[in-house]
């Protein structure tokens, strides 16, 4: 029992350190191009100071670390396995009676804990993040103009450039096919000042404008007055509203629930979240198929001394899971899967594969 507990915190301290060089490793990669681009678009404009892009860089980096941690797990299992077998630690365990399933076990154990850790902090540090990101961003390389959509318990409220100003426009409620109802517009001019309030019991969204119907037009100093139908110009569309407040990258694991709850409420879709929500539960899960895949791909190739293919069928192998997460979840989001079954097969179908290709190639 003192011998397994040792060996178990051996594996596990060995995976865990190349986990954290490997994901280090990528992320330094990912920042330096990062900051590349950055530059390319400060120096397109005036005032983004060097200190500011560093900045925004480094918010993205959290955002970018959940992305690549299934990558950083099979990269750092494979590199883990690669050692064992060079130093021919692989080869004693398995000749001393120890079978795979007991030191594969540790390791597996590492990966399943650091996909909650992923989850339950990383991502919504990365949420967070990316959010003060994204003003920043609309700060310094838009000019602090454009679109601004947020989704309530009370409804949409959503903020557009017109010619002559900005809207601010509220919807109580959105129908499927976007007819919205309660909508209020309050317009301003460039400099802040009030214009005119539109109210209208129904509006819809057409292509290059919105529509509202019964408008009651208020303008400051002068009485309210019935416009019949009116027609406020916009470049929105509803994919466009649909994306920039359903982002998964914008929204923590914490807040997903209440979120998705919030647009059921207003009758938006939420299947997206749905799946972005369910594929976080099942994180943990692919993190420990990733390292059952990685143990399937070391073991016999690295006896065999082909360490070339070793490592191609290794990048094959994380390529496979991520296009087949993407397409699932792709599907899912079309409404040609269920919710579970786009967020979970992945992970499910990962950890069924390795697992009997480890029991019809070992002994147990």
């Amino acid at each position: 029992m003192i011998f397994g507990n040792c060996l178990s915190r051996y594996l596990s301290r060995s995976y865990m350190l190349n986990f954290l060089g490997m994901i280090t490793i990528l992320l330094g990669i990912i920042l330096l191009f990062d900051m590349v681009e950055l530059l390319r678009r400060a120096g397109k404009e005036e005032g983004v100071p060097f200190g500011m892009v560093v900045k925004m860089a480094l918010l993205r980096l959290p955002e970018m670390a959940t992305t690549i941690a299934p990558f950083a797990i099979l990269f750092s299992a494979l590199f883990t396995f690669w050692q064992l077998s060079k130093r021919l630690e692989l080869v004693v365990l398995r000749s001393s009676g120890i079978s795979v399933w007991q030191f594969l076990a540790p390791m597996v154990g590492s990966a399943f804990v650091t996909g909650l850790v992923m989850v339950m902090l990383v991502n919504p540090l990365a949420a967070m993040f990316y959010n003060h990101y994204t003003a920043l961003e609309q700060t310094y390389f838009e000019g602090g103009k454009g679109n601004v959509i947020a989704v309530f318990d009370q409804g949409l409220w959503l903020r557009q450039e017109t010619s002559t100003g900005y809207a601010i426009i509220h919807a109580g409620r959105i129908d499927p096919d976007w007819r919205l109802a309660d909508m209020i517009v309050f317009s301003f001019s460039k400099d802040n000042a009030f214009e005119e309030r539109i109210d209208a019991p129904s509006a819809h969204l057409k292509s290059g404008n919105w529509e509202l119907s019964d408008a009651v037009l208020n303008i400051p100093g002068q009485q309210s007055r019935r416009a019949g139908t009116s027609v406020i110009p916009t470049s929105l569309t509803p994919r466009e509203i649909e994306d920039s407040f359903s982002s998964p990258k914008a929204m923590g694991f914490w807040n997903l629930p209440d979120f998705i709850g919030t647009l059921d409420t207003t009758g938006f879709d939420s299947t997206r979240l749905r799946i972005h929500f369910q594929s976080l539960l099942a994180q943990p899960l692919l993190y420990a198929a990733m390292m059952i895949l990685a143990a399937c791909v070391a073991m016999r190739p690295q006896r065999q001394g082909q360490t070339f293919l070793f490592i191609l069928i290794g990048v094959i192998t994380g390529f496979v899971m991520f296009f087949m997460s993407n397409y699932m979840q792709a599907l899912g989001a079309s409404h040609k899967l269920p919710v579970f079954m786009a967020a979970w097969s992945p992970a499910i179908l990962g950890l069924l594969v390795g697992t009997t290709f480890i029991l019809r190639q070992e002994d147990g």
